[in-house]
């Protein structure tokens, strides 16, 4: 069998290593592609070639960058598909998602397009004392310089376009590293940036290991790191990043709240996405359920009928609702977590087992809130279910957690929506949907050890970009 070979690009060219790394089917093992681990020669390659092209790019006009745009946008709409398949063998996503995620990578490079129109400054009166009469300021946006990115493995595309799409908008470079067991996808998306006018050089990508990668966290030439990927990883990440600017997308341990005015099917429909997408392996998974007592029966009956619902298969196969974990390890520990629930005394109301690379949809009654299960980012299949007396009994519940990504709410209360709002200790509250939900423009990201900054292509921009200050004395005399 012929595996085709994916170079990595560095510094505006597709090249080669000797360290060859092969992409194996979550599904089946089979070969996907083959790519390549950079060397420590070829990152710093890469990331001289973003110090010196961005003094190329931080002087391109936004009609510049906007074309750039214009000829990602054209080339990626035109092999929707053949990415959508990769992402599928590559991650084990099923294909019904992949082609999702690549239909919001489009939606991605729109929206990044159009908020390089607008990058916004300011006209400022000085004259608030007698001294400054005559004074005025203009406040603008200027590139803070070259950017080390580094996305997961969950949303090879979609996460990764979310540091190349701000980048080129706000007239950056970037190296970025992709996730080694799915590289491949970028590696296609970088044949498409080879095909821009972009300035050669300005945006590398590639896979590396982690002794190579560490560069992108210590080199001060690095003026931003753009860090998604698990909270223990990423918080050493910042102690050691020195002076530069850090924005972390990090893990989650999502609670949801069922209110007893909310709508019971719907709410039971949404958290069954809302839990076993992907096999959890989001950091915004519903990890965590609280549902008020009067209506408690009621949503675990729809929900666990719900679950049993779930089609488990190939994830290329249309029908398939949930695929494969990543690797076997993934597997090993969803199991040793839920058999610790178990044996602590909470029941598996559906689920519980390992076939292979598969997690059976597995939902636990009441299992103790210190098990790592309920406590840690399980990444996996798994939804921790438990009934609450009140609602404020439920929000502090949800907050009963050392992360704080997004919480989802189903309630018809105001007042209860209001509360939810103010309280809840995350970065973002869905109200009547699930911690999952996430369009592309919207600001997204944690507060606690969930993460640092936000993501969304108008708040990305302002991360990679500083404020300057011009004063003008119209008064000389």
């Amino acid at each position: 069998m012929v595996v085709k070979e994916f170079p990595i690009y560095v510094a505006g060219k597709f090249v080669k290593s000797r360290q060859r790394l092969e992409v194996l089917n979550p599904y089946n093992d089979r070969p996907v592609g083959l790519t390549f681990s950079a060397t420590k020669q070829q990152l710093e390659q890469a990331t001289k070639a973003a110090v010196k092209t961005f003094e190329i790019t931080r002087k391109m006009g936004v009609y510049e960058r906007v074309a750039i745009f214009d000829q990602l946008i054209a080339g990626l709409t035109k092999k929707q598909k053949a990415f959508a398949r990769m992402i599928s063998l590559e991650s084990a996503k099923p294909i019904k998602d992949a082609e999702v995620e690549a239909m919001r990578a489009i939606n991605v490079l729109t929206l990044a397009k159009e908020e390089a129109k607008r990058i916004a400054g300011e006209v400022l009166d000085l004259d608030l004392l007698a001294s400054s009469d005559g004074r005025w300021g203009i406040v603008k946006r200027f590139p803070v310089g070259p950017v080390a990115g580094i996305s997961p493995f969950n949303y090879p595309l979609n996460l990764a376009i979310h540091k190349v799409a701000p980048t080129i908008a706000a007239g950056c470079t970037l190296v970025l590293k992709v996730p080694s067991r799915t590289p491949l996808t970028m590696m296609m998306f970088a044949e498409l940036i080879d095909d821009t006018n972009l300035p050669k050089g300005a945006i590398s990508i590639m896979a590396m290991d982690r002794k190579v990668g560490d560069a992108l966290v210590t080199d001060d030439r690095f003026k931003l790191l753009s860090f998604t990927g698990s909270p223990a990883v990423g918080w050493k990440m910042k102690e050691r990043s020195g002076k530069k600017k850090v924005v972390l997308e990090l893990g989650g341990n999502a609670g949801a709240l069922v209110d007893e005015s909310a709508d019971i099917k719907w709410a039971a429909k949404r958290l069954v996405v809302g839990a076993f997408s992907f096999s959890g392996q989001i950091c915004i998974s519903t990890q965590r359920l609280f549902v008020h007592k009067n209506v408690y029966d009621k949503f675990v009956s729809e929900y666990i009928k719900l679950v049993k619902k779930i089609k488990l298969g190939n994830p290329i196969d249309p029908q398939t609702q949930v695929g494969p974990m990543i690797e076997a390890g993934a597997v090993k520990r969803t199991e040793k977590w839920v058999n610790e629930a178990i044996k602590s005394g909470s029941k598996v109301l559906t689920g519980g087992k390992a076939n292979g690379k598969f997690f059976e949809p597995t939902v636990l009654d009441r299992p103790k809130p210190s098990l790592a299960i309920c406590s840690e980012e399980a990444f996996a299949p798994v939804v921790n279910l438990y009934p609450v007396n009140s609602f404020t009994e439920g929000i502090k519940n949800i907050n009963n957690s050392a992360f704080g990504l997004q919480a989802g709410v189903f309630t018809n209360s105001f007042e209860h929506i209001n509360y939810a709002f103010q309280e809840l200790e995350v970065g973002g509250v869905v109200i009547n949907d699930v911690p999952g939900y996430r369009i592309d423009h919207m600001p997204y990201g944690g507060v606690k050890d969930s993460g640092l900054g936000r993501e969304g292509l108008k708040y990305s921009i302002e991360d990679m970009t500083e404020l300057r200050l011009m004063v003008l004395n119209n008064k000389t005399s």
